[in-house]
């Protein structure tokens, strides 16, 4: 049994609030010069050259991509041969959060009651918590900082079994083309279908967690989300959604087992600042 100290925790979503929010990873980066070469709207092709530039200006200064840093989501993939010890280890997250959006100077979004909208907590906790138990003694540390704009577009359906795969294409693609502008695209487009109501929004989201080009290990849906990423880029919805080819820079689709009477399906989509950090303990 490895002993992980949860100051170490602490330490390193801290580190990871502050990169994500600071860093475009690498493989988004290259994604946008890509299809911005492609491009063949004048207006779409100066939008993209403004995020690359954006994106500079971030790196190079050491301030936020985007003015909303988001919702803190983390994942933990720890072995079950860890044990956390110096304390709570939900309690080290909810911390690591909290020093992570002070010290970076990023902005605190989170309210503590949904309803009365008020107040503010102060240093954007608590965070949105996914655990997942695996073989070793290594813990894996993701976070996803969630904007709200994109956030907004998100769309869960309860389909019926008879939509058939040619529903669930058309609720996918309808789900982003309706959504237009409003999640600043290009962004990455996370799917989910089968699970249970709950299961189907988490693979949704989980998705979009993937490296670019990485695609889905059935080849029936890495064709799938070839083909929806086709038709979404021809939607002409473009950067900004202010027209062009460059609607979507990816969509990944994460598929579970389902219930014979059931057909749920989940998008939640990223913006251009497509934000997510790693490490390996």
């Amino acid at each position: 049994m490895r002993e992980v100290d949860v100051e170490k925790i602490t330490e390193a979503v801290a580190k990871l609030s502050i990169d994500a929010n600071y860093y475009i990873p690498q493989d988004v980066r290259s994604k946008i010069i890509e299809m911005r070469n492609q491009e063949e709207s004048p207006v779409a092709k100066a939008i993209l050259d403004q995020i690359l530039k954006n994106q500079d200006i971030a790196s190079d200064e050491k301030m936020p991509i985007c003015q909303d840093t988001g919702f803190a989501v983390v994942y933990v993939e720890y072995g079950q041969e860890v044990r956390f010890v110096g304390g709570n280890i939900k309690e080290a997250i909810s911390k690591g959060v909290a020093k992570g959006y002070t010290d970076g100077y990023l902005r605190k979004s989170i309210l503590l009651d949904p309803l009365k909208r008020t107040p503010n907590s102060g240093d954007n906790t608590p965070p949105v918590i996914w655990f997942d138990i695996v073989p070793g003694d290594k813990v894996k540390i993701t976070i996803a900082p969630k904007g709200g704009g994109s956030e907004n577009m998100s769309r869960t359906k309860m389909m019926k079994p008879s939509d058939g795969v040619e529903g669930f294409k058309k609720f996918v693609i309808d789900s982003v083309v309706e959504a237009g502008g409003n999640p600043c695209p290009p962004g990455v487009i996370g799917v989910g279908v089968g699970g249970t109501f709950d299961k189907c929004a988490w693979l949704a989201k989980k998705a979009l967690l993937r490296d670019i080009g990485e695609r889905n290990s059935d080849p029936f849906y890495a064709e799938l989300e070839l083909e929806i990423l086709d038709k979404i880029n021809k939607s002409g919805v473009g950067p900004m959604g202010l027209g062009g080819n460059t609607t979507a820079l990816e969509v990944f689709i994460e598929q579970y087992p389902l219930h014979i009477a059931t057909f749920p399906a989940a998008v939640n989509i990223n913006c251009h600042a497509a934000r997510h950090k790693k490490i390996v303990i």
